[in-house]
């Protein structure tokens, strides 16, 4: 397993996916780095689910590699699935459990039982310590997300994979999870999130990869990104405000047509 600084957690190459003759994924390639929160961006249907449904073993794809933690999704799933955290866009927990009854069935299926001091202090250090006897229905978007996202890091994996984290949040709400996933980077954990929030990926992606019709077509900083296609014509003719941003980025080299 990768141990050093400068080492990957994920190493993504060649993946292609297909559903019957359509081509979802043709040629996706990128590394994720120990410590890094990397965010996958492309309009609907560009093929970030099929990419990250066979990162998390949930599709199998046709041709190239995913390597986790330097195991193969496909040949070690196992192993793989255990040095990942999954949080999903929409999550549903068991309707009859209240907070802490939830995250302490989720604690012992990931093997770290906890006692009911423990959950106390979990839930206090994600601000739902007057929450744990309502059930998730009852909790707010942001409270759902917290929730989850310690459900998703309870077993402390290599890599969290984050699918449109902030979705419906509101500003003070995103922020707080902003703050999380740094935290999570912090501990020098990976992270991997998709999102349609260009302020999102500006603001917590050390690097971001846009996917479009299959393919990567850009990859680096943020800032990088910025920088490299600021005199591109297409993007010069979406910039709004004289100053190019990672939406103008975004838009030009994906198309101004809406995706359904």
């Amino acid at each position: 397993m990768n141990t050093g600084q400068d080492q990957y957690i994920l190493k993504v190459e060649g993946l292609a996916v297909s559903y019957g003759s359509f081509e979802a994924v043709k040629d996706v390639s990128f590394n994720v780095l120990q410590g890094e929160i990397f965010g996958l961006l492309g309009p609907n249907g560009a093929g970030k689910t099929s990419t990250l449904s066979s990162i998390e073993g949930l599709v199998k794809f046709k041709s190239g590699s995913i390597k986790l933690n330097d195991y193969d999704v496909q040949q070690q799933p196992l192993q793989a699935k255990a040095s990942m955290g999954v949080q999903l866009q929409s999550t549903s927990f068991q309707a009859e459990l209240n907070v802490a009854q939830i995250l302490q069935l989720y604690s012992g299926i990931y093997g770290v039982p906890m006692d009911a001091d423990q959950i106390k202090t979990t839930l206090r250090e994600i601000g739902l310590d007057e929450a744990g006897k309502k059930k998730y229905s009852q909790l707010s978007g942001g409270q759902q997300q917290r929730l989850s996202l310690i459900i998703a890091t309870i077993h402390n994996p290599k890599l969290v994979l984050l699918d449109e984290p902030t979705t419906g949040l509101d500003p003070q709400s995103r922020r707080q999870l902003w703050e999380r996933i740094e935290a999570i980077k912090a501990r020098g954990h990976a992270v991997l999130l998709t999102t349609h929030s260009m302020e999102e990926a500006e603001a917590v992606c050390d690097r971001i990869a846009i996917v479009d019709h299959g393919c990567v077509i850009a990859i680096d900083t943020p800032q990088a990104l910025v920088d490299k296609h600021r005199d591109d014509p297409e993007v010069i003719a979406v910039s709004r405000r004289g100053k190019v941003t990672l939406e103008d980025v975004f838009i030009g080299l994906t198309g101004k047509a809406v995706r359904a």
